[in-house]
């Protein structure tokens, strides 16, 4: 605790108080910050640390185990002293009451009968009249950290590192779960000292702990520490702290909120191919993309948007929902924290410089995490298919080759609503086992066998031969890169 102009021992020396000290002397050169009436067997909740707690005994117990207990509570929530009234309703105190004073250093004062509680409240008021002017000063102090904001554009670390030493407190944030609330302010060093329950005391040993609001309940918590040496303004000034916190917590999701909106409209534009590339550059780079390292695009499917947030945490990263979809531009890091997910499937595109056309690099993407969730794989990359590397990267070559492959087929298949190509790419994968292929489309082997002459007569290609298996192979796989495919059996 930090030195207070006042003790218990300068209380104990007032000729005018008259006061005898019953036990504990260990404890007399505790500071006193307030004195204050109590008849109640609890008073702790409503206590803030270093009062002198005044009764005539009406809330003292009578058995030696709840007085032991009544003055331990008082000892450990902070007070500096028990003052006992003399001759009032004080019962007879045993002995356990006194040795728990003695090893505690917990001060019991006896108050004479002629001396009102008020003289000793009026003592204290008036001893302690120049550290309440210090509080005071600290409090309007504090309350211009909101000038501060406005004028100085100061960055959190700064900012609170002034309000620590105004207030006399180390000072320390985190959200409900410990982690950091606010960049460049430390999370308590132990997080024991967060409440458990909502209207739990502000006090806590060396200090003060309060809730940073938001709306729909505390963004997090805010921990003042005493810091030796200083002079601690008190829980008023803490609270302006806890406020001044509020307002960066709100400023800050408001300023992230923004942020992702833009992001999400840059990323569209993107996409769309309606950008150029210094004019995306740009934009990247006002929304915290490095420009120096290469970019990927994932699709990411079944992953709820909170659960995708926090597992992404700082990488920098732009996001875009599509349907049940989720696009992201960034580093390749995002990979690893999206597979990380659980039930999530994601595709990555191959590295590309940030600015660039994004049209191909859809493609990859849309063709990686289709072959992830065909495959069952949390991340699959574009290229993981060792087919895919016969096949060029240019879209009007690609689609030469379905055109001139597989054209008929998918028109039968989109004038009739049948599944012709999808039944060979089946019967295919499956190492032209038909009895496996049929069962994953769930149709009798006839059935498959029947579309597979179809699809012959269709294309012109018996897909007994090799040469003809491959050439359908590759232009199924070109379809699958262009998206022209649905994927499932």
């Amino acid at each position: 605790m930090a030195e207070h102009k006042l003790t218990v021992e300068d209380l104990l020396r007032s000729p005018a108080l008259q006061l005898r000290l019953l036990a504990g002397e260990d404890g007399l050169s505790r500071s006193v910050s307030w004195a204050h009436v109590s008849e109640l067997d609890d008073p702790t909740p409503w206590l803030l640390g270093a009062e002198v707690i005044m009764t005539t005994g009406l809330g003292v117990p009578r058995t030696a185990a709840r007085q032991r207990a009544y003055l331990e509570r008082l000892d450990d929530a902070g007070v500096s002293a028990l003052a006992l009234s003399a001759q009032l309703h004080v019962p007879p105190l045993h002995p356990a009451f006194f040795e728990a004073a003695e090893s505690r250093g917990m001060p019991v004062l006896e108050v004479p009968l002629a001396v009102p509680f008020i003289a000793i409240a009026q003592e204290v008021a008036a001893a302690l009249q120049e550290d309440a002017s210090h509080r005071l000063g600290a409090q309007l102090q504090v309350f211009g950290a909101l000038r501060w904001l406005a004028s100085e554009d100061l960055d959190n670390a700064t900012l609170f590192k002034r309000l620590e030493r105004l207030s006399g407190y180390d000072v320390y944030m985190c959200t409900p779960q410990g982690r950091a609330l606010l960049p460049g302010v430390p999370v308590p060093p132990a997080l024991d000292v967060l409440p458990t329950e909502p209207d739990a005391p502000p006090t806590i040993p060396g200090g003060f702990v309060l809730p940073v609001s938001a709306p729909g309940g505390p963004a997090g918590f805010l921990a003042a520490f005493e810091r030796e040496g200083a002079r601690p303004a008190g829980l008023a000034v803490v609270q302006h702290i806890a406020t001044v916190a509020a307002l960066q917590v709100a400023m800050s999701r408001h300023e992230h909120e923004t942020l992702r909106r833009e992001g999400a409209e840059t990323l569209a534009e993107l996409l769309q191919d309606v950008l150029d590339p210094p004019a995306a550059r740009r934009r990247l780079a006002r929304l915290g993309l490095p420009l120096e390292d290469e970019s990927v695009l994932l699709v990411v499917r079944g992953a709820p948007d909170e659960a995708l947030r926090r597992a992404l945490g700082d990488l920098p990263h732009l996001m875009l929902r599509r349907g049940d979809d989720h696009y992201l531009l960034g580093p390749p890091e995002l990979g690893s924290a999206v597979s990380a997910l659980p039930g999530v499937h994601a595709g990555m595109s191959r590295p590309f410089p940030p600015g660039e056309s994004m049209r191909l690099v859809q493609r990859e993407a849309l063709w990686a995490v289709a072959h992830a969730a065909e495959s069952g794989r949390a991340l699959a990359h574009y290229g993981d298919d060792t087919t895919g590397r016969w096949l060029p990267d240019d879209p009007a070559t690609l689609a030469a080759l379905v055109d001139h492959v597989l054209g008929e087929v998918l028109a039968y298949d989109k004038a009739h609503d049948s599944r012709l190509l999808a039944s060979v790419r089946v019967w295919m994968e499956r190492n032209r086992h038909t009895d496996d292929a049929a069962t994953a489309l769930h149709i009798h082997p006839n059935t498959l066998a029947y579309r597979l002459r179809r699809f012959a007569a269709l294309t012109g290609r018996d897909l007994s031969s090799s040469s003809a298996f491959a050439e359908v192979w590759l232009a199924i796989r070109a379809a699958r890169q262009l998206g022209l495919l649905g994927f499932g059996p």
